[in-house]
């Protein structure tokens, strides 16, 4: 079998036979920048048919089209996990949602709190990275970015099944950990570098649904926060 060395995602239905259009930016890049031409081979997914094996049957400067010739993945989904985090300085912020793409997270939400550096997103770019991030790792699902939405709204408009993992830095040192909890839909909560505020954690604390735990005896910046609660959860709780 034919082994392709480049994946792309594409939003195109895939199956055997099925013709796919490449956009400006990937004819660009498999041909202007990776060289490559009629015959060559490419792995396609599209986070909802799997892992198909292509080949470019024509390709052009500003387009070209790819045809699926096998079917080589099955579709893997991640758990039903969501990565909440407050967008810190621009490249960290790139590293998480990065990171949370290649670890396994379903759903990426950056919040706003009242300690967040940053009160701006570029949704689009973030999504972006998140595709990169499932190219280079073998996923065949890219998780949604959300756009930047205010923590207090999100809780209140909450779905109470959906359990948070709340890293609270204020424990920091302490055998706070999951305990004896079960899996289905979660949320990993990761504050901003500031920390959260009293009337966020005291809020995060009351609800029935949140968890607080302590992330090891340091305290850690946000964006290895992050990457150590997913670790976290994904051994105690989902596909690792």
């Amino acid at each position: 079998m034919v082994e392709a060395k480049i994946r792309l995602y594409v939003d195109h239905p895939l199956a055997v036979g099925q013709s796919i259009p490449l956009e400006r930016d990937q004819a660009h890049y498999l041909f202007g920048v990776m060289r490559q031409g009629e015959g060559a081979f490419v792995a396609l997914f599209n986070s909802r048919d799997g892992e198909f094996l292509a080949e470019v049957t024509q390709a052009g400067k500003r387009g070209g089209e790819l045809t699926c010739r096998e079917k080589t993945r099955d579709l893997q989904m991640p758990p039903d996990l969501w990565l909440l985090f407050a967008p810190i300085k621009k490249a960290r912020t790139d590293f998480i949602v990065e990171k949370a793409a290649e670890m396994g997270a379903k759903r990426i939400v950056p919040v706003a709190t009242d300690f967040t550096n940053s009160e701006r997103i570029r949704q689009d770019r973030l999504q972006a990275h998140a595709v990169e991030a499932a190219e280079q790792c073998g996923g065949t699902y890219v998780p949604e970015v959300a756009d930047l939405v205010k923590l207090d709204r999100l809780l209140s408009d909450w779905d109470v099944e959906r359990q948070i993992m709340f890293c609270d830095e204020t424990l920091v040192g302490a055998e706070e950990a999951l305990g004896d909890v079960k899996g289905g839909k979660w949320a990993i909560l990761i504050g901003p570098e500031g920390g959260f505020s009293e009337a966020e954690r005291k809020r995060l604390h009351a609800l029935p649904f949140a968890h607080a735990v302590s992330l090891g005896p340091r305290i850690l910046r946000a964006d290895t926060a992050a990457v150590a609660a997913l670790t976290i959860w994904q051994q105690q709780l989902g596909d690792w």
